[in-house]
């Protein structure tokens, strides 16, 4: 199934509510223009987000001299895409090894995410490293390591408790002995104690620095779709701790509140390198603009 089929898939809830708006307008007035913000705000898009792509919704309709409901949702589509460009989509991993840090809360989905983004990479050809440095919650490395498994991936652990950093520090080192091409790094996700959380961070950046120098680093953060503006808050405070590269959106499929996806780029600034709708080794998928907006509408 092609990128678009499963984004469209599963955006079906979140797209519903905006075409139904487009199907039911008899001509473009201000009850069609309050409806459409209104329902992207419930969409999870934010308030600003949607003034403005409903503003420019209403500029292009007049500069164009557009009449139908349908060439407004064709213009809204581009919108919609233009909206999502705030960065590049891809990971920059052209430093070998490069390293990935991924970060988030608990229960969003990151550990999977990883061991599912570790296969795809294998199958692209790529020498992948894991690395559990989420020593602080149980069963976090074992859950890693039977990713590694089935993916046939390498992974570097400590036991329980184990300094982070220093997890981080034999996955470097072995990287550089099995000449690794990625290094994929699970991290503890609390946000209960931000400055521990931030000091254990900037340790870990320390020690990539010192060990990897002008290595690419990529901070990519895994929310969870179904939360809502609730991610977005997430992603603020991870952005200001940790200076988040990159967004994964889990969870996507089934949610009616796809719209966080332009709230996230446009309100942050960070762009969405990933995203899920579904449960298969292909998900969650490298993110891609135009797409995600038709499917949208």
């Amino acid at each position: 199934m092609s990128f678009f089929d499963k984004i469209k898939n599963g955006l079906k809830k979140t797209a519903s509510s905006i075409t139904a708006v487009f199907q039911g307008a008899t001509e473009l007035d201000d009850d069609f223009y309050d409806e459409l913000e209104e329902t992207l705000i419930l969409s999870d898009m934010g308030a600003v987000s949607a003034m403005e792509a409903v503003e420019a919704l209403r500029s292009v309709v007049r500069e164009k001299k557009l009449s139908t409901a349908e060439e407004a949702k064709e213009a809204l589509r581009d919108i919609l895409a233009e909206m999502l460009e705030v960065g590049d989509c891809s990971l920059n991993l052209s430093s070998k090894p490069s390293v990935v840090l991924f970060v988030g809360v608990n229960g969003v989905g990151k550990t999977t995410s990883i061991g599912k983004i570790a296969q795809q990479m294998k199958q692209d050809g790529k020498n992948v490293l894991l690395c559990a440095a989420d020593t602080f919650r149980a069963a976090a490395a074992d859950q890693l390591e039977i990713w590694s498994q089935r993916s046939g991936t390498q992974i570097v652990r400590q036991d329980e408790g184990a300094d982070p950093a220093s997890v981080v520090y034999d996955a470097i080192s072995a990287a550089k002995a099995r000449g690794s091409d990625v290094i994929l790094c699970d991290t503890a996700g609390r946000l209960h104690n931000k400055a521990n959380l931030m000091q254990e961070l900037e340790k870990i950046r320390r020690v990539i620095s010192r060990e990897l120098p002008n290595v690419d680093v990529e901070v990519l953060l895994v929310l969870d779709a179904t939360t809502g503006q609730n991610g977005v808050v997430q992603a603020k405070q991870f952005r200001d701790l940790v200076g988040v590269t990159g967004i994964v959106l889990t969870k996507l499929d089934g949610t009616a509140k796809g719209g966080v996806v332009l709230a996230i780029a446009k309100e942050l600034g960070i762009p969405v390198k990933y995203i899920g709708v579904g449960e298969g080794i292909d998900d969650p998928m490298p993110f891609d603009r135009a797409s995600f907006a038709e499917a949208l509408l």
